[in-house]
C-alpha cells in the first residue's frame, strides 16, 4: 500500500477495481492524519509541537503511528536539524502540499454547514478567505508553505 511505482505514484495493493474516494480514504480517512497535515501547514514540525500545541489531544502512540504512515506514503519527510539524531523535524513533501486543497474544502464546507464556536485560527482563516478568489488563496497558501520549507529545511 505504500510503495511507489515507476511513475512516482503510491501503489495500492488491492488490485480489484476501486473507487478513488475509497482509496484516498484508506490513506487519509483517519481524523488524526488530517489534523497532522493541518498542523504541518501551521508550521508545527516536531513531535513535541504536534503533541503539545494541538488542542485535540492526540495520544503519543497514535501520533507516532500516523507520522509513520504519512512518511511511508510520501506525504511527509523529516530532517535532523541539530546534532541530536533523535529529534525529527517533519515537513510536507510536494505530495503533502497538494493536500491543502482538501483541508481548504473541508474547512469551507464546515463553515458553511455547521454551527460551531470558531477557534482563533478558524476566525482568522475565515476572514482571510472572505471576498477573495479561493484558487488564489489556495495557491498563495501552498507557496507560503514552500517558502517556509525552503527557509527551514533548505529546499
Amino acid at each position: 500500500m505504500n510503495k511507489e511505482g515507476n511513475n512516482n505514484k503510491i501503489v495500492y495493493e488491492n488490485l480489484a477495481p476501486c473507487c478513488a474516494c475509497k482509496v484516498s480514504l484508506d490513506y487519509l480517512g483517519d481524523k488524526w492524519i488530517l489534523i497532522i497535515i493541518r498542523d504541518l501547514f501551521r508550521k508545527r514540525y516536531t513531535f513535541t509541537h504536534f503533541f503539545n500545541e494541538s488542542s485535540e489531544g492526540i495520544a503519543t502512540s497514535v501520533l507516532a503511528d500516523r507520522l509513520k504512515k504519512l512518511y511511508e506514503i510520501g506525504v511527509i519527510d523529516y530532517k535532523h536539524l541539530d546534532n541530536n539524531n533523535k529529534n525529527k523535524n517533519y515537513y510536507l513533501t510536494d505530495r503533502g502540499i497538494e493536500l491543502y486543497d482538501i483541508i481548504f474544502a473541508l474547512q469551507l464546507w464546515t463553515i458553511k454547514n455547521v454551527d460551531f464556536t470558531y477557534s482563533e485560527n478558524t476566525t482568522k482563516w475565515k476572514s482571510q478567505i472572505e471576498n477573495q478568489d479561493h484558487l488564489i488563496v489556495k495557491a498563495n497558501f501552498k507557496e507560503e508553505y514552500k517558502l517556509f520549507r525552503k527557509e527551514m529545511f533548505g529546499f
